[in-house]
């Protein structure tokens, strides 16, 4: 488990929403959020798409993550949004969405080998060393391809609260926000909407 980081920037300490740490797919979609000062975005250039990548613990710090390279996790991102949004409303995604991730799970797939370990064999996939930043997309895309068909899929949800880009995963059926702060942020608004009126 990652500790705080104190010298971050303030916005990296949003608390995480519930998902995040079975889904590394749904913590790259949530690289794009709104607070009161303006939208945030932790993938905006090369570097900072490359520190959260190396945070998630997807590519080797040592690793150099060009241009490109960002703009794809970018480009995967946006059609992981995409998705999200149309497996939540049922609905079918853009044929660019499903195009980005394809292209992205077959970055860099996996290579099938058999391990033996101790009496008995098993298979494993290793990852691709070779293309570190395609290794690490093809994870992402494959860790959202599991979450859109797995028996996840039906807990993804937006956050309902005004202004939240953020998508998590409904604990139950009447949960609305990605976080407590949201749903007190809503809360709020409706206590000074309802006094607001009655004067």
């Amino acid at each position: 488990m990652r500790g705080v980081d104190h010298d971050a920037p303030h916005y990296l300490h949003q608390l995480p929403v519930p998902g995040e740490e079975r889904f590394a797919s749904l913590a790259l979609v949530n690289t794009r959020f709104a607070l009161s000062h303006g939208p945030v975005d932790l993938l905006d250039d090369t570097d900072a798409a490359r520190l959260w990548l190396v945070r998630h613990e997807l590519l080797p710090d040592r690793t150099v993550l060009n241009g490109r390279q960002a703009s794809r996790l970018r480009s995967l991102r946006e059609a992981l949004r995409e998705l999200f949004a149309a497996r939540a409303e049922g609905t079918r995604p853009p044929a660019p969405s499903l195009d980005a991730l394809n292209s992205a799970l077959a970055a860099a797939p996996p290579t099938p080998r058999l391990v033996w370990t101790g009496r008995a064999p098993h298979r494993a996939d290793e990852p691709d060393t070779g293309n570190p930043a395609g290794a690490a997309l093809s994870l992402l895309a494959e860790d959202g391809a599991d979450l859109l068909t797995g028996p996840d899929a039906d807990l993804l949800a937006p956050c309902g609260a005004q202004g939240c880009t953020r998508w998590f995963l409904r604990s139950h059926a009447a949960r609305r926000w990605c976080t407590t702060k949201c749903g007190n942020r809503v809360r709020a608004a409706r206590h000074y909407a309802a006094r607001k009126t009655s004067t």
